[in-house]
């Protein structure tokens, strides 16, 4: 009878074990890629007035899109996303590619500085007749082609120029200091530095509150499990 009593509790006892491979979910092991989604959210779909770009898209040396065009305040905001490779958002200059652009009357280009983490940087377009240039200021990426635009024209100094420009740089890119965000802008103006992205947080919580139930069920199970089985062997002493 003791057999068949401990042969009972070999569920409870399969449920309350550490080893998560017992009950069927996946070891502990790096973020999944919902969890590491929900960590950095990507851009959402741009709409009427609001236009989102995903910096380093996908992992690659990209804006996405890299070139759009914006009325009179329209606002574009940048996503970036989490990880060890940091990027920026650096206005540039259409003739001098891989440097900021020079003060024009007073006024600076913006810049998002050097970003690692999942926030976000909004322009405010403030003239839709002016090109404007932007690159990834992060040593070698400019060069490597992460460029964007806004409102660059169809000839003459578009897009596609732009970016050629940069990529023929290419390893002679300057390597650039970061001295952290800068505001204002020339075209377009950045009224405050990078803010945390409202959902970036969210994911994780939710992860952590599922592992502590989890946890949780498994012990109460395990006391059932010990406390059933130490009854079996008392009465069979």
């Amino acid at each position: 009878m003791f057999k068949a009593v401990a042969l009972a509790l070999l569920p409870l006892l399969a449920v309350a074990s550490p080893n998560p491979q017992i009950y069927g979910a996946p070891p502990p092991g790096p973020a999944t890629t919902s969890s590491a989604a929900a960590a950095a959210p990507s851009a959402p779909p741009s709409t009427a007035g609001q236009i989102n770009i995903d910096v380093g898209a996908g992992g690659n040396f990209v804006f996405s899109p890299a070139n759009v065009t914006a009325s009179n305040g329209t606002l574009i905001t940048f996503f970036f996303p989490g990880g060890a490779i940091p990027h920026s958002v650096t206005q540039g200059d259409f003739n001098n590619p891989c440097q900021p652009i020079a003060s024009v009357n007073g006024q600076n280009g913006f810049d998002s500085g050097l970003q690692m983490t999942g926030v976000q940087f909004t322009l405010n377009v403030t003239n839709d007749q002016e090109p404007i240039y932007f690159f990834c200021k992060s040593p070698t990426h400019c060069g490597l082609g992460m460029v964007g635009s806004i409102n660059a024209p169809s000839s003459g100094n578009t897009f596609d120029a732009w970016q050629a420009a940069a990529v023929k740089i290419g390893s002679s890119e300057q390597t650039l200091q970061d001295n952290g965000p800068v505001t204002g802008g020339i075209g377009a103006i950045a009224t405050a530095a990078p803010a945390a992205t409202a959902t970036s947080a969210s994911g994780s919580s939710g992860s952590s509150g599922s592992s502590g139930a989890l946890q949780m069920s498994a012990s109460g199970a395990l006391a059932v499990a010990l406390g059933v089985l130490s009854g079996a062997m008392m009465l069979f002493a």
